[in-house]
């Protein structure tokens, strides 16, 4: 039988069992075995067993974990209000105004949460009310929310580049620095998009009538002060090789549990419903990362992947043509799987294809990070619009219409790092 032949059986078995409703997980685990009864002699329990536990025993999982339960802990916390607060008064004269305090926002609780769903559902909460409350247009609350909580996904520290990194066996300290110049690109696309907007929209945007003084702008700031204390300590503490990712994200936990102590956010309640909460979406990835694995090794024994990457080699396609292939798959892909399990399902066979064509798997870790981000926001599994379909009360298309531009403004970041790969990779090749 072809490798064509071998791929078409095997991805059939996937989508069918992923479109029955069986968990992400077990789908992998059950193709895996499938492919190595039907194409290879090897023992399928001893690989089963020793993959599963390899893959979950590993030192750089646990940075996970902890990441996300220090997002759990902020997101119970009053961080966001202290975020609006700080923010507001510089952002009330820009052209846009407070519009930009979702950008801004999303940014800053990017890089404590690592969560594009925990982004978009802290900020909105607060920010969505207050917007309506002062009449700014809707469908540009919505969108600005929508783009700019995906930066979760990118802003270190990310837990899906803690995926990747774990998955292909890339340095997740160097995944998070190279996802720094990307992130504040986009960051600076959506303002700019903001403003240029705003020039045009001059009637749609409320009045602000609340004026502020560089006193009174300073004063109001100092509730920034604990997050981005917090930022420094997970951060710094990584950047400055002081400690490892996995160390950074015990010191961050820490921290997060002072500051909402401090805050009188942090009860027995709050603690154990982010505890748990950590802990369900934690067992829930290392779930998939262990199907993932077993399911990688498995295309090993049946020569999929080398078949497929000699298939593809085969083809001569330009660096250029590929990349534009698998921006068109990882799109697709992602318009019915969230963001960890499509890496995880696609790694085991997209990687020697990568390898092969000479790109460097860190660029390609960012690189497929920003695709997620897209399909974060397309239907209809686009999770950031279920997040605000639900605070909003819209329908999934009136929020996916509204998304629309931020997801054309991350294609151009997009053809950005493929023109200047060195807005991914001169971070960490010089640090």
């Amino acid at each position: 039988m072809t490798e064509l032949g071998l791929t078409l059986i095997l991805l059939l078995a996937l989508f069918f069992l992923l479109g029955t409703g069986v968990w992400v997980a077990f789908a992998l685990m059950a193709v895996g075995m499938l492919g190595m009864a039907m194409f290879s002699g090897a023992p399928l329990g001893d690989v089963l067993a020793t993959t599963i536990w390899g893959a979950s025993n590993s030192w750089a999982l646990a940075a996970l974990p902890l990441f996300i339960w220090m997002g759990e802990i902020l997101f119970r916390s009053r961080l966001s209000k202290d975020m609006f607060t700080g923010l507001s008064p510089w952002m009330s004269r820009m052209p846009g105004k407070l519009l930009h305090v979702n950008i801004i926002g999303c940014g800053i609780f990017a890089a404590v949460s690592g969560s594009s769903a925990a982004t978009a559902a802290t900020i909105g909460k607060l920010s969505i009310p207050e917007l309506a409350k002062r009449n700014y247009p809707e469908r540009m609350v919505i969108g600005t929310l929508a783009g700019s909580a995906t930066l979760g996904l990118l802003i270190p520290p990310s837990i899906i580049l803690i995926v990747y990194g774990v998955a292909t066996e890339q340095s997740i300290a160097s995944l998070f620095v190279a996802g720094i110049v990307p992130g504040i690109l986009l960051i600076l696309l959506f303002v700019g998009f903001i403003m240029v907007w705003s020039v045009f929209n001059r009637d749609r945007l409320p009045e602000e009538r609340t004026r502020y003084s560089l006193r009174e702008k300073i004063y109001a700031s100092r509730s920034l002060i604990p997050v981005v204390l917090l930022i420094i300590g997970v951060m710094g503490s990584i950047y400055t090789g002081i400690a490892s990712p996995t160390d950074a994200a015990a010191v961050g936990v820490v921290l997060a549990l002072i500051m909402s102590w401090s805050t009188g956010s942090l009860n027995w309640q709050t603690f154990m419903d982010g505890l748990m909460g950590a802990t369900k979406t934690s067992c829930m990835i290392a779930f998939i990362l262990a199907g993932a694995a077993f399911l990688t090794i498995a295309m090993g024994f049946t020569g999929i992947p080398r078949m497929l990457a000699s298939w593809i080699g085969d083809m001569n396609l330009s660096n250029m043509q590929l990349l534009f292939a698998l921006t068109i798959f990882f799109v697709v892909l992602g318009c019915f799987l969230d963001g960890i399990s499509v890496v995880v399902l696609t790694t085991s066979v997209i990687m020697p294809m990568v390898e092969q064509a000479g790109i460097d798997p860190l660029w390609f870790g960012i690189y497929i990070v920003i695709v997620v981000e897209m399909s974060q926001i397309t239907p209809p599994v686009g999770f950031n619009l279920f997040v605000l379909q639900s605070l909003t009360g819209r329908n999934i298309l009136q929020v996916a219409k509204a998304a629309l531009p931020f997801f054309l403004l991350m294609f151009v970041a997009l053809a950005a790092i493929v023109w200047m790969p060195g807005l991914v990779t001169y971070l960490p090749n010089n640090m």
